[in-house]
């Protein structure tokens, strides 16, 4: 039997640099409890010059990835996310190695097989997840 691991690609794009510092200390919060975090396997986190955020990180199976993603901090940055960005989504898919996607496999999946995530103030781009390709400013991994 082959051993499946869960990928989660997610992007989300500040809509006002008023809102970057606030975001910053959620994220650093969020990246604290994903180091600790039962099942979680690998992941990096990516900038790119139009403040967008990306995150791409691989789990041991679903039940780890729904463990972290409602709990500690990242269940209490998640509100905020929706008043401060104008674009967010994510993806998820199963692999059969823990090794991280390529960030041009993350984004055209992010493209085809993506969803917009529920935000307050949409940009024009969110719902299509039209986002405009960008440049990364800088790569970590996690």
């Amino acid at each position: 039997m082959t051993d499946s691991f869960v990928v989660s690609v997610t992007r989300f794009r500040v809509r006002s640099l008023r809102f970057l510092p606030f975001f910053l200390i959620h994220a650093q919060r969020c990246l604290a409890q994903i180091r600790r975090a039962d099942g979680y396997m690998a992941g990096a986190l990516r900038h790119d010059r139009d403040h967008a955020y990306w995150t791409t990180s691989v789990w041991r199976d679903e039940a780890a990835l729904l463990a972290y993603v409602a709990g500690g901090a990242h269940r209490s940055a998640m509100p905020k996310m929706s008043e401060w960005g104008d674009e967010a989504s994510t993806v998820r898919w199963v692999q059969d190695s823990a090794e991280l996607p390529s960030w041009p496999e993350a984004s055209d999946r992010m493209r085809h097989e993506g969803h917009p995530l529920p935000l307050r103030y949409p940009g024009p781009a969110h719902a299509g997840l039209g986002f405009a390709k960008s440049e990364p400013a800088q790569l970590v991994r996690i």
